[in-house]
């Protein structure tokens, strides 16, 4: 049964698998400013090499604490691995708070990718929802994601785990979802 996790070296051989699928789809060029793509762009060249991936596992994991160095519209970020057994589905990053200015009104507390062969099973409905306990923990009573107004998946996921409709930025639609049930 799929679970949300810490990143772990565990699924490396299905982390790298996953990484060919998103860039046999295009994710990594430039101007893909997703996670999965800045990811790609800097470690998929080294990240085949088990002390390189131990080092970019550790890069994630440390970006949740409040003290690690970071650009200044980067804020602190929990990064959880969706997996069943040592299949590698999907990564989800909650943000600890929105990162200042327009980008954090953008791209809200909450992002995910499902790697291509994972995708239309539940997967990103299913992260999602088991995020929201964890972003309450994290003393946030709610969360806004957003989606591109094109993306029909996301929009379903982010509205079958209670998002509710705040408005439109640009080509984003923006949802609040309560972390926990009132």
């Amino acid at each position: 049964m799929p679970a949300l996790i810490s990143p772990t070296v565990d699924v490396h051989a299905s982390y790298l698998r996953a990484m060919a699928e998103h860039v046999a789809e295009g994710r990594g060029r430039p101007g893909d400013g997703s996670n999965v793509g800045q990811y790609i762009r800097q470690f998929g060249r080294v990240w085949a090499e088990p002390a390189e991936f131990r080092r970019f596992v550790d890069g994630l994991l440390a970006q949740a604490a409040a003290d690690t160095v970071r650009p200044a519209t980067y804020v602190p970020t929990t990064t959880l691995w969706w997996v069943d057994g040592d299949e590698y589905l999907g990564r989800l990053g909650i943000r600890h708070r929105l990162a200042p200015g327009r980008m954090g009104e953008r791209n809200g507390h909450i992002g995910y990718d499902v790697r291509p062969s994972a995708r239309r099973k539940g997967h990103a409905t299913a992260m999602l929802a088991a995020s929201l306990p964890i972003a309450a923990a994290l003393g946030l009573p709610k969360v806004l994601l957003t989606c591109d107004d094109t993306n029909e998946a996301s929009r379903r996921t982010i509205e079958r785990n209670g998002g509710v409709r705040h408005d439109r930025m640009d080509e984003k639609l923006r949802y609040w979802i309560l972390t926990s049930p009132s």
